[in-house]
Protein backbone atom coordinates (compact mmCIF):
# COMPACT_ATOMS: atom_id res chain seq x y z
CA UNK A 1 0.00 0.00 0.00
CA UNK A 2 1.06 3.76 -0.85
CA UNK A 3 2.35 5.68 2.01
CA UNK A 4 1.17 9.10 2.04
CA UNK A 5 2.27 12.02 4.57
CA UNK A 6 0.38 15.03 5.39
CA UNK A 7 1.36 18.07 7.16
CA UNK A 8 -1.03 19.12 10.10
CA UNK A 9 -1.14 22.87 10.41
CA UNK A 10 -4.25 23.68 12.88
CA UNK A 11 -5.24 26.93 13.01
CA UNK A 12 -6.96 29.75 15.29
CA UNK A 13 -7.49 33.24 15.43
CA UNK A 14 -7.04 35.28 18.27
CA UNK A 15 -10.70 36.16 19.23
CA UNK A 16 -11.96 33.08 19.34
CA UNK A 17 -11.07 30.72 22.28
CA UNK A 18 -7.36 29.85 22.44
CA UNK A 19 -7.77 26.89 24.70
CA UNK A 20 -11.00 25.36 22.94
CA UNK A 21 -8.85 25.98 20.02
CA UNK A 22 -5.54 23.97 20.87
CA UNK A 23 -8.17 21.45 22.35
CA UNK A 24 -9.64 20.39 19.42
CA UNK A 25 -6.47 20.55 17.65
CA UNK A 26 -5.56 17.68 20.26
CA UNK A 27 -8.16 15.70 19.78
CA UNK A 28 -7.77 16.12 15.74
CA UNK A 29 -4.47 14.71 16.67
CA UNK A 30 -5.52 11.48 18.79
CA UNK A 31 -7.74 11.13 15.83
CA UNK A 32 -5.30 11.17 13.34
CA UNK A 33 -2.99 8.36 15.41
CA UNK A 34 -6.46 6.24 15.95
CA UNK A 35 -6.69 6.20 12.29
CA UNK A 36 -2.96 5.36 11.38
CA UNK A 37 -2.40 8.56 9.38
CA UNK A 38 1.31 9.43 8.86
CA UNK A 39 1.63 13.41 9.58
CA UNK A 40 4.20 15.81 10.37
CA UNK A 41 3.30 18.23 13.39
CA UNK A 42 3.83 21.52 14.18
CA UNK A 43 4.18 21.45 17.69
CA UNK A 44 7.77 21.98 17.83
CA UNK A 45 7.42 25.34 16.11
CA UNK A 46 4.43 26.73 17.60
CA UNK A 47 3.76 27.83 21.80
CA UNK A 48 0.63 26.54 21.27
CA UNK A 49 0.71 24.04 18.22
CA UNK A 50 -1.23 26.15 16.18
CA UNK A 51 -0.93 28.09 12.82
CA UNK A 52 -2.12 31.88 13.29
CA UNK A 53 1.56 34.20 13.31
CA UNK A 54 3.69 34.83 10.53
CA UNK A 55 7.41 33.69 11.34
CA UNK A 56 5.72 30.86 12.34
CA UNK A 57 4.44 29.99 9.34
CA UNK A 58 8.12 30.63 7.42
CA UNK A 59 9.60 27.96 9.72
CA UNK A 60 6.31 25.51 9.21
CA UNK A 61 6.89 25.83 5.74
CA UNK A 62 10.69 24.92 5.71
CA UNK A 63 10.33 22.08 8.30
CA UNK A 64 7.59 20.55 6.06
CA UNK A 65 9.18 21.00 2.49
CA UNK A 66 12.11 19.39 4.67
CA UNK A 67 9.97 16.20 5.52
CA UNK A 68 8.61 16.19 1.64
CA UNK A 69 5.17 16.09 2.78
CA UNK A 70 2.47 14.85 0.22
CA UNK A 71 -0.91 17.19 1.64
CA UNK A 72 -1.34 19.73 3.91
CA UNK A 73 -4.47 19.48 6.30
CA UNK A 74 -5.59 22.42 7.68
CA UNK A 75 -8.14 21.72 10.33
CA UNK A 76 -10.22 25.22 11.55
CA UNK A 77 -9.62 24.52 15.11
CA UNK A 78 -11.56 27.69 15.60
CA UNK A 79 -12.31 30.85 12.80
CA UNK A 80 -8.81 30.25 11.81
CA UNK A 81 -5.96 32.80 10.60
CA UNK A 82 -6.73 32.72 6.26
CA UNK A 83 -4.23 34.40 5.32
CA UNK A 84 -2.09 32.06 6.74
CA UNK A 85 -3.52 29.24 5.54
CA UNK A 86 -3.18 30.47 2.23
CA UNK A 87 0.33 31.50 2.76
CA UNK A 88 1.50 28.19 3.28
CA UNK A 89 -0.29 26.73 1.06
CA UNK A 90 0.61 28.74 -1.64
CA UNK A 91 4.04 27.77 -0.64
CA UNK A 92 4.02 24.49 -0.37
CA UNK A 93 2.39 23.47 -3.83
CA UNK A 94 0.55 20.05 -2.52
CA UNK A 95 -3.23 19.24 -1.95
CA UNK A 96 -4.83 20.99 0.09
CA UNK A 97 -7.47 19.69 2.99
CA UNK A 98 -9.58 21.80 4.46
CA UNK A 99 -11.90 20.78 7.67
CA UNK A 100 -13.55 22.07 10.77
CA UNK A 101 -15.34 20.17 13.72
CA UNK A 102 -18.86 21.33 14.40
CA UNK A 103 -18.77 23.60 16.91
CA UNK A 104 -20.80 23.37 20.23
CA UNK A 105 -24.30 24.93 21.36
CA UNK A 106 -23.77 28.48 22.64
CA UNK A 107 -23.35 28.31 26.37
CA UNK A 108 -26.27 30.22 28.14
CA UNK A 109 -24.76 33.71 27.91
CA UNK A 110 -24.92 32.95 24.37
CA UNK A 111 -21.07 32.73 23.94
CA UNK A 112 -19.40 30.97 21.29
CA UNK A 113 -16.50 29.58 21.68
CA UNK A 114 -15.05 28.88 18.10
CA UNK A 115 -17.09 29.65 15.14
CA UNK A 116 -14.95 26.75 12.92
CA UNK A 117 -17.54 26.99 9.67
CA UNK A 118 -17.70 30.82 9.82
CA UNK A 119 -13.81 30.42 9.42
CA UNK A 120 -13.75 27.87 6.58
CA UNK A 121 -15.96 30.49 4.61
CA UNK A 122 -13.35 32.83 4.98
CA UNK A 123 -10.24 30.66 4.34
CA UNK A 124 -12.05 28.80 1.27
CA UNK A 125 -12.29 32.68 -0.25
CA UNK A 126 -8.77 33.66 0.41
CA UNK A 127 -7.28 30.49 -0.88
CA UNK A 128 -9.18 31.14 -4.56
CA UNK A 129 -7.67 34.43 -4.26
CA UNK A 130 -4.17 33.22 -3.69
CA UNK A 131 -5.14 30.91 -6.86
CA UNK A 132 -4.58 27.92 -4.67
CA UNK A 133 -6.63 24.46 -5.42
CA UNK A 134 -7.70 22.82 -2.52
CA UNK A 135 -10.59 20.15 -1.12
CA UNK A 136 -13.45 20.82 1.21
CA UNK A 137 -14.26 17.82 4.09
CA UNK A 138 -17.94 19.04 5.34
CA UNK A 139 -17.82 19.97 8.59
CA UNK A 140 -18.67 17.39 10.59
CA UNK A 141 -17.41 15.73 14.02
CA UNK A 142 -14.21 13.63 14.36
CA UNK A 143 -15.97 10.83 15.16
CA UNK A 144 -18.31 11.12 12.29
CA UNK A 145 -17.87 8.37 9.39
CA UNK A 146 -17.43 10.88 6.96
CA UNK A 147 -14.51 12.25 8.56
CA UNK A 148 -12.18 9.09 8.25
CA UNK A 149 -13.68 8.70 4.33
CA UNK A 150 -12.87 12.30 3.70
CA UNK A 151 -9.35 11.52 5.33
CA UNK A 152 -8.43 8.33 3.56
CA UNK A 153 -9.72 9.99 -0.21
CA UNK A 154 -7.80 12.97 0.56
CA UNK A 155 -4.54 10.36 1.36
CA UNK A 156 -5.76 8.79 -2.13
CA UNK A 157 -5.87 12.39 -3.96
CA UNK A 158 -2.50 13.21 -2.69
CA UNK A 159 -1.08 10.00 -4.10
CA UNK A 160 -2.36 10.29 -7.63
CA UNK A 161 -0.63 13.86 -7.61
CA UNK A 162 2.54 12.67 -5.83
CA UNK A 163 2.61 9.43 -8.85
CA UNK A 164 1.70 12.19 -11.64
CA UNK A 165 4.34 14.83 -10.71
CA UNK A 166 6.60 12.23 -10.67
CA UNK A 167 6.12 10.27 -13.73
CA UNK A 168 8.81 9.59 -15.99
CA UNK A 169 7.90 6.52 -18.87
CA UNK A 170 10.39 3.94 -20.66
CA UNK A 171 9.36 3.83 -24.33
CA UNK A 172 10.43 0.67 -25.81
CA UNK A 173 10.69 1.54 -29.59
CA UNK A 174 8.31 3.64 -31.66
CA UNK A 175 5.23 3.84 -32.28
CA UNK A 176 3.86 1.45 -34.83
CA UNK A 177 3.52 2.88 -37.87
CA UNK A 178 -0.01 2.27 -38.41
CA UNK A 179 -1.13 3.66 -34.86
CA UNK A 180 -1.55 7.40 -35.53
CA UNK A 181 -3.68 6.87 -32.79
CA UNK A 182 -1.25 6.60 -30.62
CA UNK A 183 0.70 9.41 -31.29
CA UNK A 184 1.53 12.04 -28.04
CA UNK A 185 3.09 15.09 -28.28
CA UNK A 186 6.69 14.55 -25.42
CA UNK A 187 7.43 18.28 -25.57
CA UNK A 188 4.28 19.19 -24.68
CA UNK A 189 3.69 16.60 -21.56
CA UNK A 190 6.73 18.12 -20.22
CA UNK A 191 6.13 21.44 -20.56
CA UNK A 192 2.52 20.68 -19.01
CA UNK A 193 2.70 18.47 -17.08
CA UNK A 194 6.44 17.56 -16.17
CA UNK A 195 5.81 14.03 -17.46
CA UNK A 196 9.47 12.69 -18.87
CA UNK A 197 10.00 10.17 -21.83
CA UNK A 198 12.84 7.45 -21.51
CA UNK A 199 12.76 6.86 -25.15
CA UNK A 200 15.37 3.46 -26.15
CA UNK A 201 15.43 1.53 -29.69
CA UNK A 202 14.41 -2.30 -29.87
CA UNK A 203 18.09 -3.53 -30.02
CA UNK A 204 18.95 -2.32 -26.27
CA UNK A 205 16.14 -4.20 -25.25
CA UNK A 206 17.35 -7.05 -26.63
CA UNK A 207 20.58 -6.49 -25.25
CA UNK A 208 19.41 -5.88 -21.96
CA UNK A 209 17.36 -9.97 -22.60
CA UNK A 210 20.65 -11.18 -23.42
CA UNK A 211 22.20 -9.78 -20.29
CA UNK A 212 19.93 -10.97 -17.70
CA UNK A 213 20.40 -12.22 -14.57
CA UNK A 214 20.14 -16.08 -14.77
CA UNK A 215 18.62 -16.46 -11.26
CA UNK A 216 16.32 -13.93 -12.06
CA UNK A 217 15.02 -15.53 -15.13
CA UNK A 218 14.51 -18.64 -13.48
CA UNK A 219 12.52 -17.29 -10.37
CA UNK A 220 10.57 -15.99 -13.20
CA UNK A 221 10.01 -19.34 -15.09
CA UNK A 222 9.17 -21.19 -12.00
CA UNK A 223 6.96 -18.47 -10.92
CA UNK A 224 5.38 -18.70 -14.21
CA UNK A 225 5.14 -22.41 -13.67
CA UNK A 226 3.04 -22.01 -11.02
CA UNK A 227 0.44 -19.44 -11.74
CA UNK A 228 0.08 -20.32 -15.08
CA UNK A 229 -0.73 -22.94 -17.50
CA UNK A 230 2.00 -23.35 -19.96
CA UNK A 231 1.33 -23.80 -23.58
CA UNK A 232 4.50 -22.19 -25.25
CA UNK A 233 7.87 -24.27 -25.91
CA UNK A 234 10.43 -23.96 -23.09
CA UNK A 235 12.53 -21.95 -24.45
CA UNK A 236 10.05 -19.77 -25.70
CA UNK A 237 8.89 -19.59 -22.20
CA UNK A 238 12.57 -18.66 -21.04
CA UNK A 239 12.46 -15.82 -23.43
CA UNK A 240 9.58 -14.50 -21.71
CA UNK A 241 11.15 -14.28 -18.58
CA UNK A 242 14.30 -12.95 -19.53
CA UNK A 243 12.02 -10.10 -21.34
CA UNK A 244 10.50 -9.55 -18.21
CA UNK A 245 13.37 -9.08 -16.24
CA UNK A 246 15.54 -7.10 -19.01
CA UNK A 247 12.12 -4.66 -19.10
CA UNK A 248 12.22 -4.03 -15.03
CA UNK A 249 16.34 -3.82 -15.42
CA UNK A 250 16.03 -0.71 -17.71
CA UNK A 251 12.92 1.01 -16.29
CA UNK A 252 14.95 0.77 -13.05
CA UNK A 253 17.96 2.06 -15.23
CA UNK A 254 16.03 5.04 -16.25
CA UNK A 255 14.16 5.99 -13.10
CA UNK A 256 10.86 4.93 -14.88
CA UNK A 257 7.56 4.15 -13.12
CA UNK A 258 5.68 2.89 -16.33
CA UNK A 259 6.40 1.06 -19.59
CA UNK A 260 5.10 1.90 -23.34
CA UNK A 261 6.03 -1.03 -25.54
CA UNK A 262 6.28 -0.65 -29.12
CA UNK A 263 4.80 -4.83 -28.81
CA UNK A 264 4.34 -5.54 -32.66
CA UNK A 265 5.19 -6.26 -35.25
CA UNK A 266 8.98 -5.13 -35.14
CA UNK A 267 9.53 -6.76 -31.66
CA UNK A 268 8.77 -10.12 -33.00
CA UNK A 269 11.22 -10.46 -35.66
CA UNK A 270 13.53 -9.21 -32.71
CA UNK A 271 12.77 -11.62 -30.11
CA UNK A 272 10.42 -14.26 -31.56
CA UNK A 273 7.98 -13.86 -29.00
CA UNK A 274 5.21 -11.23 -28.43
CA UNK A 275 5.13 -9.43 -24.97
CA UNK A 276 2.09 -9.99 -23.47
CA UNK A 277 2.51 -12.49 -20.68
CA UNK A 278 6.21 -9.92 -19.67
CA UNK A 279 3.85 -7.15 -19.69
CA UNK A 280 0.90 -9.34 -17.64
CA UNK A 281 3.85 -10.45 -15.08
CA UNK A 282 5.60 -6.85 -14.38
CA UNK A 283 1.81 -5.46 -14.32
CA UNK A 284 0.94 -7.73 -11.54
CA UNK A 285 3.94 -6.36 -9.45
CA UNK A 286 2.36 -2.68 -10.06
CA UNK A 287 4.90 -1.41 -12.48
CA UNK A 288 2.15 -0.70 -15.60
CA UNK A 289 3.37 -1.71 -18.92
CA UNK A 290 0.61 -0.44 -21.79
CA UNK A 291 0.64 -1.64 -25.22
CA UNK A 292 1.32 -0.12 -28.78
CA UNK A 293 3.70 2.66 -27.23
CA UNK A 294 0.34 4.24 -25.91
CA UNK A 295 2.18 6.92 -23.60
CA UNK A 296 -1.37 8.66 -23.03
CA UNK A 297 -2.63 4.97 -21.74
CA UNK A 298 0.92 4.68 -19.22
CA UNK A 299 -0.22 8.25 -17.81
CA UNK A 300 -3.53 6.50 -17.40
CA UNK A 301 -2.55 3.43 -15.70
CA UNK A 302 -0.31 5.80 -13.22
CA UNK A 303 -3.00 7.29 -12.23
CA UNK A 304 -5.55 4.60 -11.68
CA UNK A 305 -3.26 2.41 -9.49
CA UNK A 306 -2.69 5.54 -7.28
CA UNK A 307 -5.77 6.52 -6.88
CA UNK A 308 -6.54 2.74 -5.88
CA UNK A 309 -3.32 3.25 -3.33
CA UNK A 310 -2.02 0.72 -5.02
CA UNK A 311 -3.99 -2.19 -3.49
CA UNK A 312 -5.40 -3.26 -6.67
CA UNK A 313 -3.78 -3.75 -9.87
CA UNK A 314 -4.78 -1.88 -13.36
CA UNK A 315 -5.64 -4.06 -16.82
CA UNK A 316 -4.88 -2.19 -20.07
CA UNK A 317 -7.68 -2.51 -22.62
CA UNK A 318 -9.31 -1.97 -25.89
CA UNK A 319 -13.03 -1.27 -26.51
CA UNK A 320 -13.49 -3.85 -28.48
CA UNK A 321 -17.15 -4.43 -29.28
CA UNK A 322 -20.66 -4.12 -28.18
CA UNK A 323 -22.08 -6.87 -26.27
CA UNK A 324 -24.60 -8.97 -28.71
CA UNK A 325 -27.49 -9.44 -26.03
CA UNK A 326 -26.86 -6.03 -23.63
CA UNK A 327 -27.53 -2.77 -25.59
CA UNK A 328 -25.19 -1.15 -22.75
CA UNK A 329 -22.70 -3.81 -22.76
CA UNK A 330 -18.96 -3.72 -24.30
CA UNK A 331 -16.14 -5.74 -24.63
CA UNK A 332 -12.95 -4.79 -23.19
CA UNK A 333 -10.09 -7.13 -24.14
CA UNK A 334 -6.26 -7.16 -24.96
CA UNK A 335 -4.17 -10.04 -26.24
CA UNK A 336 -2.78 -10.29 -22.83
CA UNK A 337 -0.94 -7.74 -20.48
CA UNK A 338 -3.59 -7.99 -17.62
CA UNK A 339 -2.09 -8.95 -14.47
CA UNK A 340 -2.99 -12.45 -12.74
CA UNK A 341 -5.03 -10.42 -9.59
CA UNK A 342 -7.67 -9.66 -12.40
CA UNK A 343 -8.33 -12.95 -13.79
CA UNK A 344 -10.96 -14.91 -12.91
CA UNK A 345 -9.57 -18.42 -13.24
CA UNK A 346 -5.78 -19.65 -13.67
CA UNK A 347 -4.34 -18.09 -16.68
CA UNK A 348 -2.62 -19.58 -19.99
CA UNK A 349 0.47 -18.06 -22.10
CA UNK A 350 -0.17 -18.99 -25.54
CA UNK A 351 -0.52 -17.72 -28.66
CA UNK A 352 -3.08 -14.73 -29.57
CA UNK A 353 -5.43 -13.96 -32.16
CA UNK A 354 -3.74 -11.94 -34.52
CA UNK A 355 -0.40 -12.97 -34.96
CA UNK A 356 1.88 -16.60 -35.04
CA UNK A 357 4.59 -15.47 -32.30
CA UNK A 358 4.09 -17.04 -28.55
CA UNK A 359 3.87 -15.23 -25.54
CA UNK A 360 0.01 -14.08 -24.93
CA UNK A 361 -2.02 -14.79 -22.11
CA UNK A 362 -5.53 -15.94 -22.10
CA UNK A 363 -7.92 -15.37 -19.15
CA UNK A 364 -11.33 -13.77 -18.62
CA UNK A 365 -11.28 -11.35 -15.98
CA UNK A 366 -13.02 -10.95 -12.81
CA UNK A 367 -16.30 -9.51 -12.80
CA UNK A 368 -17.79 -6.65 -10.30
CA UNK A 369 -17.81 -3.08 -9.96
CA UNK A 370 -14.96 -1.16 -11.69
CA UNK A 371 -13.63 2.35 -12.72
CA UNK A 372 -12.63 2.58 -16.35
CA UNK A 373 -10.53 5.97 -17.66
CA UNK A 374 -8.59 7.42 -20.06
CA UNK A 375 -6.03 10.28 -19.94
CA UNK A 376 -5.80 11.68 -23.25
CA UNK A 377 -5.49 15.10 -25.27
CA UNK A 378 -4.72 16.47 -28.98
CA UNK A 379 -4.55 20.43 -30.26
CA UNK A 380 -3.15 21.10 -26.29
CA UNK A 381 -6.00 20.20 -24.37
CA UNK A 382 -5.75 17.13 -22.32
CA UNK A 383 -8.69 15.61 -20.10
CA UNK A 384 -9.45 12.55 -18.21
CA UNK A 385 -12.35 10.47 -19.31
CA UNK A 386 -13.83 8.58 -16.60
CA UNK A 387 -16.69 6.45 -14.55
CA UNK A 388 -17.88 3.19 -13.61
CA UNK A 389 -19.19 -0.35 -14.88
CA UNK A 390 -19.60 -3.64 -13.78
CA UNK A 391 -18.58 -6.98 -15.39
CA UNK A 392 -21.23 -8.87 -16.80
CA UNK A 393 -21.59 -12.28 -18.75
CA UNK A 394 -20.83 -12.74 -22.41
CA UNK A 395 -19.45 -14.57 -24.54
CA UNK A 396 -15.76 -16.29 -24.52
CA UNK A 397 -13.17 -14.55 -27.03
CA UNK A 398 -9.61 -15.04 -27.42
CA UNK A 399 -6.71 -12.27 -25.34
CA UNK A 400 -7.37 -11.74 -21.52
CA UNK A 401 -11.25 -10.04 -21.27
CA UNK A 402 -13.94 -9.20 -20.10
CA UNK A 403 -17.60 -7.90 -20.97
CA UNK A 404 -19.14 -4.60 -19.25
CA UNK A 405 -21.80 -2.67 -18.77
CA UNK A 406 -22.42 0.86 -18.47
CA UNK A 407 -25.06 3.17 -17.37
CA UNK A 408 -25.74 4.61 -21.24
CA UNK A 409 -23.10 3.34 -23.89
CA UNK A 410 -24.05 5.33 -26.46
CA UNK A 411 -23.42 8.38 -24.62
CA UNK A 412 -20.19 6.58 -23.68
CA UNK A 413 -19.33 5.61 -27.34
CA UNK A 414 -20.17 8.94 -28.56
CA UNK A 415 -17.40 10.55 -26.10
CA UNK A 416 -14.62 7.99 -27.18
CA UNK A 417 -15.34 8.90 -31.04
CA UNK A 418 -15.74 12.22 -31.10
CA UNK A 419 -12.26 12.21 -28.53
CA UNK A 420 -9.61 13.40 -27.45
CA UNK A 421 -9.91 10.28 -26.96
CA UNK A 422 -9.17 6.43 -28.69
CA UNK A 423 -9.75 2.80 -28.44
CA UNK A 424 -7.64 2.16 -25.27
CA UNK A 425 -8.79 2.45 -21.53
CA UNK A 426 -7.65 1.51 -18.43
CA UNK A 427 -9.63 -0.09 -15.92
CA UNK A 428 -9.47 -1.20 -12.02
CA UNK A 429 -11.43 -3.05 -9.85
CA UNK A 430 -12.43 -0.82 -7.57
CA UNK A 431 -14.43 2.57 -7.57
CA UNK A 432 -11.68 5.46 -7.45
CA UNK A 433 -13.54 7.99 -9.57
CA UNK A 434 -13.83 10.46 -6.50
CA UNK A 435 -10.51 10.36 -6.24
CA UNK A 436 -9.52 10.83 -9.60
CA UNK A 437 -12.31 13.23 -9.90
CA UNK A 438 -10.81 15.47 -7.55
CA UNK A 439 -7.07 15.18 -8.00
CA UNK A 440 -7.29 16.32 -11.35
CA UNK A 441 -8.05 19.55 -9.88
CA UNK A 442 -4.57 19.82 -8.75
CA UNK A 443 -3.20 18.58 -12.22
CA UNK A 444 -4.92 21.13 -14.71
CA UNK A 445 -6.71 18.24 -16.22
CA UNK A 446 -10.44 18.17 -17.12
CA UNK A 447 -12.90 15.69 -16.29
CA UNK A 448 -15.20 13.68 -18.06
CA UNK A 449 -17.63 12.07 -16.80
CA UNK A 450 -19.27 9.57 -18.90
CA UNK A 451 -21.62 8.58 -16.52
CA UNK A 452 -23.08 12.43 -16.30
CA UNK A 453 -22.90 12.36 -12.62
CA UNK A 454 -20.68 14.93 -11.54
CA UNK A 455 -23.22 16.57 -8.38
CA UNK A 456 -22.97 12.65 -7.06
CA UNK A 457 -19.35 12.49 -7.26
CA UNK A 458 -18.80 15.60 -5.36
CA UNK A 459 -21.13 14.80 -2.78
CA UNK A 460 -19.10 12.35 -2.14
CA UNK A 461 -16.26 13.79 -1.73
CA UNK A 462 -17.64 16.44 0.27
CA UNK A 463 -18.94 13.88 2.69
CA UNK A 464 -22.49 13.32 1.67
Amino acid sequence: MAQIKIGLAPTRRSIFSAPAAVEYANLTRQRLKDLKIDYVDIDDISDDTLLHDDEDCKLIAEKFKREKIDGLFVPHTNFGTEYEVARLAKELNVPVLLWGPRDERPDENGIRLRDSQCGLFATGKVLRRFKVPFTYLTNCNLEDSEFERGIRNFLAVCNVVKAFRHTRILQIGPRPFDFLSTMCNEGELLEKYNIQLSPIPLNELTVAMNNADEDKVNEVISYCKDKFCIQVKEEELRNVAKLKVAMRDLATKYGCNAIAIQCWNALQSEIGIMPCAANSLLNEEGLPVVCETDIHGAITAIMVEAAGMDEARSFFADWTVRHPDNDNGELLQHCGPWPISCASCKPTIGYPLAFDYPGAVEAEAKHGEMTLCRFDGDNGEYSLLLGNAKGIEGPYTKGTYVWVEVKNWKRLEAKIVEGPYIHHCVGIHKDVVPVLYEACKYLNIKVDLYDDNEEEVKAYIRGE
